[in-house]
């Protein structure tokens, strides 16, 4: 639609605006020229943005800010988010997300407590019982009112940006009517904190409140970026001290946040817990975590990143089964808001892996790995703030070797690789998540250091990956047949055999066992590295990039014009001399002898990768050898809740695309500088 095809009335206040957009977009030391190009349709987004504060009287910088924490100015056309939200401005439409069955992330081929001594096998029907509404707050319904209020179709405010930042700045209009407010594009940005907050979807009033001061911290920093469609938007920092009377007109239930919650005091966090129950006469037939006493019995290495497959309301609700799996938090998507369920110092059932979960915490995101909804900015900034809170707390490194995703939690044995899970997938944007950490990835080296660290431009890393259209909850399989996935941004690089883009993807004998190339199905992470992971250098031709990986040489475009990824300094391992290859394992178990006689030998079982001669692998760390015996409810069973230790050590080293293990005894360590490629 052209500039003269806009009603009269529209087109005088975007001409009104012009002036002042331009202004503030190319004002500060981080604003930037807009983007060439663009047509009249889209206009300049700042101007998109000024025009609707004008029509319905919201300060600018709240509707920036505001948009800017639902979804940073992106577009997203046409997909929701996993509250159900539309384009820029996150107009929610819950009744079409919830009348979408809900799922679990459980997968019948993962034991998620991950340990031979104690198996763990969950009714798929559990998961499958409906639990409640997905998305219950009436609040999330905001598509409708939108439309009411500016005489748009749903399906205009879904897919068009213009039309969706109108949305939402009428419904922040009439938020602050409602609270009898100033309204006004020249009023007073302080005045509303109220309209902000109920603006948030959030049904308590420190979620709310939360939501509120986050829009009113950038506010204070400002913003300047490229959105997903190419349109450069600026928010000018402005400090401004909220009038926080509105919040409490509105009626929001207060949350319970007893002693001892493991949140950081500003974000909205509730206690749900997950129950500690028996379910039958024998002591072994318990559930849903096991206890532990955290960091003072084993240090907690990692944290493992989650998304639920399903959503809030339904995830909460198994969790608090004591005939399902226990995890330590749940993150809401429409505003961050974050349950927890188990105490750190308990240990949950949720990584597949029991050398990992004895030693991390697990969180889970509502959303969805790869069916086409995207995470909101709110998720991911409570998220980040949870997260750097429990490094911080545990003394755990902020770094891609210890915050692991599912995906990159390796298997126990052989047997149990492929059915590992790959949440949450490869549209988790890890390097904003980072940078949300205050922990952003960094070259710190050369092409001669001896490592890169992967870390493409997320917007426009686009793999052409297929099959999302099999991945909604209650989508059938094996139909309907395999579809593209719309293109969109992505923190995985695609790994080939050779440097040319139409070399065949590497092979993961884990996925595929016959030797045959991985593929570019949303679920098959076997020829992927993702942001933030930190490979040995294998060789360099051209725009092409090497790492070792998976036992091979595994090549990413990479050129120097358009990098996607960054040299980095470290240590790698190889084979010492004279041994040809080394196994490689999926948990870091001690020896035999280490067990005393009240306590199972765990088999130290290599997987079916080897690690040759020759080649060199990033290290993560150096682990002791440790088993967290715990198989009865009452502690009651033979040498229960203890931590058998050997003499052994292990270096955990980025082997594919997730982590493994080695024995210290089997490799040496050195600077990746030494011997690398030049």
């Amino acid at each position: 639609m052209h500039l003269t095809a806009l009603p009269s009335r529209r087109r005088m206040l975007l001409a009104a605006a012009v002036a002042a957009a331009t202004a503030l977009a190319t004002s500060g030391p981080t604003a930037a020229a807009p983007p060439a190009g663009g047509n009249s349709d889209s206009q300049n987004r700042q101007q998109q943005y000024a025009a609707a504060a004008a029509e319905y009287g919201v300060p600018q910088g709240v509707l920036l800010g505001v948009s800017y924490l639902e979804s940073r100015w992106d577009t997203h056309p046409g997909q929701p988010s996993t509250s159900g939200g539309y384009g820029p401005m996150h107009l929610t439409d819950a009744a079409q997300v919830a009348s979408t069955p809900s799922s679990s992330h459980v997968d019948e081929n993962e034991d998620p407590r991950g340990d031979e001594s104690r198996p763990l096998s969950l009714d798929p029907a559990i998961a499958a019982q409906p639990s409640g509404d997905a998305l219950p707050q009436a609040s999330l319904q905001t598509l409708d009112a939108a439309a009411d209020l500016t005489g748009e179709s749903k399906e205009t405010l879904r897919t068009d940006a213009d039309a969706n930042i109108r949305g939402g700045a009428a419904l922040l209009a009439s938020y602050q009517r409602e609270l009898g407010g100033p309204v006004g594009a020249g009023s007073d940005p302080a005045a509303w904190y109220g309209a902000v907050a109920r603006y948030s979807g959030a049904d308590t009033e420190d979620a709310a409140a939360a939501f509120a001061d986050e829009v009113y911290d950038q506010l204070g920093q400002g913003a300047s970026r490229t959105t997903d469609d190419g349109q450069r938007v600026t928010l000018a920092a402005t400090t401004v001290k909220p009038d926080e009377s509105g919040l409490h007109k509105l009626g929001l239930r207060r949350a319970e946040r007893p002693d001892g919650l493991e949140c950081p005091v500003r974000l909205a966090c509730e206690w749900i817990p997950a129950p500690y129950a028996k379910l039958s006469a024998d002591p072994g037939d318990y559930g849903n975590y096991d206890v532990g006493n955290r960091p003072a019995q084993q240090k907690i290495e990692y944290i493992i990143i989650h998304d639920t497959e399903g959503y809030f309301g339904p995830s909460v609700d198994l969790v608090k089964r004591a005939d399902y799996l226990g995890w330590h938090y749940t993150l809401r998507s429409v505003d961050g808001y974050i349950a927890q369920h188990i105490k750190a110092k308990n240990v949950g059932w949720h990584a597949g892996n029991w050398y990992v979960n004895a030693k991390s915490i697990g969180i889970e995101h509502e959303g969805f790995a790869g069916h086409g909804t995207w995470y909101t900015e709110a998720m991911y900034r409570t998220s980040a703030k949870l997260v750097r809170h429990l490094a911080l707390s545990f003394q755990i490194p902020l770094d891609r070797q210890h915050i692991l995703g599912h995906d990159n939690v390796p298997g126990i044995t052989a047997a149990n690789v492929a059915g590992m899970h790959w949440d949450p997938g490869p549209y988790w944007d890890w390097s904003h998540y980072f940078d949300l950490m205050k922990a952003p990835f960094k070259g710190t080296g050369t092409p001669h250091t001896g490592l890169v660290t992967i870390d493409p431009d997320y917007a426009t890393n686009q793999p052409a990956f297929t099959g999302c259209n099999r991945q909604p909850p209650g989508v059938p399989n094996p139909l309907p047949p395999i579809q593209p996935c719309p293109l969109r941004g992505s923190s995985s690089v695609i790994l080939r055999t050779g440097p040319s883009p139409t070399a065949p993807l590497v092979n993961d004998l884990g996925l595929q066992p016959n030797g045959q190339p991985n593929t570019m199905y949303i679920s098959d992470h076997g020829a992927r590295a993702s942001a933030g992971q930190t490979y040995a250098l294998a060789d360099r031709q051209g725009d092409w990039t090497a790492i070792w990986y998976l036992g091979q040489k595994a090549w990413f475009h990479n050129p120097a014009s358009a990098p996607t990824a960054k040299w980095a300094n470290g240590f790698v391992v190889t084979p010492k001399p004279g041994k040809t290859t080394i196994p490689v394992y999926g948990r870091a178990y001690p020896e035999q002898v280490a067990y005393p006689s009240t306590i199972p030998y765990q088999a130290i079982s290599p997987l079916q990768y080897t690690f040759p001669a020759g080649q060199r692998y990033a290290v993560g760390g150096v682990l002791p050898s440790e088993y967290y015996r715990a198989v009865s409810f009452d502690g009651s069973a033979p040498g229960d809740r203890t931590i058998v230790r050997g003499k052994m050590q292990y270096v955990q080293i980025q082997f594919g695309h997730r982590v493994m293990y080695v024995n210290l005894d089997d490799v040496q360590i050195q600077p990746a500088a030494v011997g690398a490629p030049r």
